[in-house]
Order: C-alpha cells, then structure tokens, then sequence
C-alpha cells in the first residue's frame, strides 16, 4: 500500500512538472555539418593569422577573446546557406562602429538542423525567410577597404557563443 502511494506521488510529480514546453534540440547534440559557405572556398577553409589578429575560435583579442571563427571569403563574393536555414533578422557585429566599420556592419541570424548562429560581414538578399543548402544568402562586404591586407572572410558565431569550430 505504501509503495502505491509513494508511486502515485512520484508519477503525479513528473507529470506535474512537465508544462508542454519543449526545448529545441542542443546543439551539442546536433550531427549537422557547415556546407560551403563562400564562392571560392568549397572546404571552408578556416582564416589564419595575418596582420590584423588570427580567426580562430578564443583567438586573443584588444578587448577579450575572439567568440566565432572566421572563413575565408574575398571581397564580394557569394555567401551560401550551409544546410536548410531560417533567417532570422540582422545581426550587427559593431554596436557603436566608427565610420569605416559602418560599410560592413552588417549581417544576418540565422537557425537549422539544430543551430542557432549569426554570420557577419554579409550584405543579405533578404533578412527574413526561407532558404535549402546551397542557396544564395548574399555577398561579402567589402572588408579590404575597412582592414586593408586582412583576410577576408564572413564570422561565424553561435548565438549562445560557445564553439562553432566542430561544426566545420
């Protein structure tokens, strides 16, 4: 009789805490993997070192550390969906830039296979919608006129921040 009771409770108590909320899945959990994001790097080659600071994830920074990782894209060219996205609105990388920065403040919020994550320095054709992998998102700003001798590339950063590199 006690075990019945103590049983009912418990059951009543995990039903109870259940509210209908479910969580979209973690990305820890997702299996997905960046298709080619950039016209001209079908690999995603990841971004070094050069003179203006390295494009790793946790790279130093002036300010912290570096919380995306950077591929390789040149000046204009065209920037892919990686698998079957939402977009989700812009995404600004500067909250204050200075004037130069302005010509490459810009980029878009993106969601799929699991993923939240945000790509910089992207003029997108549109910040709202549907697209499948492959399509086009837009173009790469001009970075060579704001970071002279830079690499070029769009930044890659998740919306909670943490690593996007296993994801290449």
């Amino acid at each position: 009789m006690k075990v019945t009771i103590l049983l009912a409770m418990l059951v009543s108590a995990v039903l109870s805490s259940d509210s209908g909320h479910h969580e979209e899945p973690s990305h820890e959990l997702s299996l997905v993997k960046f298709g080619a994001l950039c016209s001209g790097n079908p690999t995603n080659r990841k971004r070094g070192c050069d003179a203006k600071g390295c494009g790793a994830y946790g790279a130093k920074r002036t300010h912290g550390t570096h919380k995306g990782l950077d591929i390789v894209c040149n000046d204009g060219a065209t920037v892919y969906a990686p698998f079957d996205v939402k977009l989700n609105g812009k995404a600004m990388p500067y909250g204050n830039p200075s004037a130069l920065q302005k010509l490459i403040n810009d980029g878009v919020n993106l969601s799929g296979g699991g993923l939240c994550f945000k790509l910089f320095y992207v003029k997108p054709d549109s910040y709202r919608g549907s697209l499948k992998k492959g399509q086009r998102i837009g173009t790469l700003h001009p970075m060579q006129k704001v970071y002279r001798g830079i690499t070029s590339h769009t930044h890659v950063q998740m919306c909670d921040r943490s690593d996007p590199t296993k994801f290449f």
